[in-house]
């Protein structure tokens, strides 16, 4: 068995092509955790981009496969570096959300003074904060501290731990993040200590693991997933939420938004705001 030579599979077309296309990939079984970003590469030509980072040769396949499927124009290269990632990351610029700056190690000589600066570095996980879902939850948390202040925060899919560390960087007594991938849960623990926030991470699936069952229940829960999954957790949220307590939810498309949310509404919930970027959403409710 040879190793697999990690690829960039790059798709070009029209939004309601691109966004189909992104939808049947969270549908699709096999590709639950398929790393892939959707965005807006010309607006004046209408095009859309999605650009996926397969780990296997499975997910190889099967992504060229349902992405072949639409009409996009699908190219591919070889990532020769092991680290593939943190390769395909390592050119982004800084991210402003709020009053949250995130940057990389290559951008740690232009930070600004008056901001709540993040270093995250992606190696193997996802989360650098240039994604529509990262930036949208950020963007979601600054509006809510600047009226309220939360103790106890939870990130589920903690991805890097961004944010995580923003909730243990801006007042947060307490900042548990999960992740079901182990390499994840390293790559926050360093951004922690590289940021100096007092934020722990554990490996687990849902939120039956004893450090997050022990600390619950929680002020506010970022949810950052799939839709299938925010969906399939709702209730488990709702019981690790105190009476009023909010929860950010993303990972899902706007296609995806009306769904989740009704999964959410019919425990009770109500929508207290909600963040459109690119073809992605953000939910803020409100527990009962």
């Amino acid at each position: 068995m040879t190793d697999y030579t990690h690829q960039q599979i790059v798709a070009r077309g029209a939004r309601a092509d691109a966004e189909a296309a992104a939808d049947a990939i969270d549908n699709m079984p096999g590709l639950e955790g398929a790393t892939y970003s959707i965005l807006e590469e010309d607006e004046d030509k209408g095009i859309w981009r999605i650009d996926a980072f397969p780990t296997t040769e499975d997910e190889d396949a099967a992504l060229l496969e349902l992405l072949g499927g639409y009409p996009l124009k699908v190219e591919r290269e070889a990532l020769a570096d092991a680290d593939w990632l943190a390769m395909a990351l390592s050119g982004l610029p800084p991210v402003r959300a709020g009053r949250f700056f995130v940057y990389g190690m290559h951008d740690r000589g232009r930070l600004p003074a008056s901001t709540v600066n993040l270093r995250i570095e992606a190696g193997a996980a996802f989360g650098t904060g240039h994604h529509g879902t990262t930036v949208g939850c950020l963007q979601a948390y600054d509006r809510l501290i600047k009226a309220k202040k939360f103790n106890k925060v939870l990130d589920v899919g903690a991805g890097t731990g961004l944010l995580a560390i923003a909730a243990a960087r801006t007042g947060a007594k307490l900042a548990v993040g999960t992740d079901i991938d182990k390499p994840s849960v390293r790559i926050s623990k360093e951004n922690a200590k590289v940021n100096m926030a007092n934020a722990r991470f554990v490996h687990a699936s849902g939120l039956s693991n004893k450090l997050v069952a022990q600390n619950a229940p929680y002020d506010l829960v970022f949810a950052n997933i799939l839709a299938r999954p925010l969906i399939s957790l709702a209730q488990d949220i709702k019981r690790a939420l105190v009476p009023g307590g909010t929860v950010i939810l993303s990972g899902l498309l706007r296609t995806q938004e009306r769904m989740v949310k009704a999964a959410y509404l019919s425990r009770g919930f109500k929508v207290v705001n909600r963040i459109h970027r690119d073809a992605w959403a953000t939910l803020v409710l409100q527990r009962p």
